[in-house]
């Protein structure tokens, strides 16, 4: 391994996480050192270690589009990447500020649509966005907040600097693998993060659930929670049951559910139970079959009356996707300008609008 990282060549004009042209960055060193002074074989016997894991606890996900077999294990690099402090508050200030637009942008665009009147954006993008609902204009939403669970894709370039690839806003995914990564991490490798300080993840369960709480239309103390999975063939299902299990709250598909007088209640072996938040799974058109798709069976007939109503909290928020569309990606740093009064921290990828 020594003679192998000894001959580790340094590319021009390609980013290399672990060394700069002249040396290895300070954050690589003490991991660098770790790997110096492990065998080869170690170093293959540990890759093998974490795949075995993934395999035997069932983190996998599924690829339809593969004949050989849907079922694959989550990819794993068995070394690390390493995000300095300085750097995550960067990425960790850019990403709250482009949420706080984007959801001023969800609020407007559903409401007075202001940003439309004042020409930053042009209405006729809205207008032709196949992701705008209309079915959701005016829809009064807890606190104002659409966007509960974003999934920000992040890329860095050949000059170190982080831009954002996309904006995930429906139904994101993937949170789950990243918390048995770290896990698998530490069990691997159990002295680098003690040395590096790595900051914990493993809370991420019960920051969800409280902020799920928080979103509960009626003011009680311990809202019922659950979580809407379209089912066992769905591609993130390993994810559903793992966050529901680590909160604590039913997994439910859409035949569980029933509505009456526009409130959604849960069926359970002693009766009817009243819903208040429901994390949902299953993207728009699938949600109702009221009012969008007649025939999707995952959804939950008449949950929109509810929603409408204010009986029912769904996060995230129904009709997201206008806020992650392609196009209107463009506009999201005028949205961070117009909104905030404040210039991107983390721009886009350069984009160009086809005219």
């Amino acid at each position: 391994m020594e003679n192998f990282l000894d001959q580790y060549k340094y590319i021009p004009n390609i980013w290399d996480e672990m060394r700069s042209e002249q040396t290895i960055r300070e954050q690589y060193n003490k991991l660098f050192d770790t790997l110096r002074q492990m065998h080869m074989n170690a170093l293959h016997d540990k890759d093998k270690q974490a795949s075995e894991l993934f395999m035997n606890q069932g983190i996998t996900f599924t690829v339809y589009s593969d004949n050989a077999g849907i079922e694959r294990i989550f990819p794993y690099d068995i070394i690390p990447r390493i995000i300095t402090a300085l750097e995550w508050k960067h990425i960790e200030e850019g990403i709250k500020q482009r949420l706080r637009a984007l959801n001023l942008f969800l609020k407007d665009i559903y409401n007075d649509q202001q940003i439309l009147k004042d020409k930053i954006i042009p209405a006729e993008l809205i207008a032709s966005c196949p992701q705008y609902t209309r079915q959701v204009q005016y829809v009064k939403v807890p606190h104002d907040i659409y966007v509960h669970i974003s999934g920000i894709d992040l890329i860095r370039s050949n000059d170190g600097r982080f831009y954002i690839l996309e904006d995930n806003l429906r139904t994101p995914s993937g949170v789950s693998y990243m918390l048995k990564n770290r896990e698998i991490t530490k069990r691997i490798f159990p002295d680098i993060f003690h040395e590096n300080k790595v900051r914990m993840v493993n809370n991420y369960p019960l920051l969800l659930h409280e902020v799920l709480s928080s979103l509960s239309p009626q003011q009680i103390s311990n809202p019922t929670i659950a979580l809407l999975t379209p089912g066992v063939y769905n591609s993130a299902y390993y994810e559903h049951t793992f966050l529901a299990r680590q909160m604590g709250v039913p997994l439910i598909e859409g035949r569980d559910l029933v509505v009456n007088d526009h409130k959604v209640y849960m069926k359970t072996t002693s009766g009817l139970k009243q819903v208040h938040v429901i994390y949902r799974r299953i993207d728009d058109e699938f949600l109702d079959p009221i009012m969008f798709r007649s025939d999707s069976t995952l959804g939950v007939p008449g949950i929109m009356s509810a929603y409408r109503k204010g009986n029912i909290a769904l996060a995230n928020a129904v009709g997201n996707g206008v806020a992650d569309d392609k196009a209107v990606y463009a506009y999201v740093p005028a949205m961070i300008k117009y909104y905030l009064n404040e210039e991107q921290i983390v721009p886009n990828v350069t984009t160009y609008q086809m005219v």
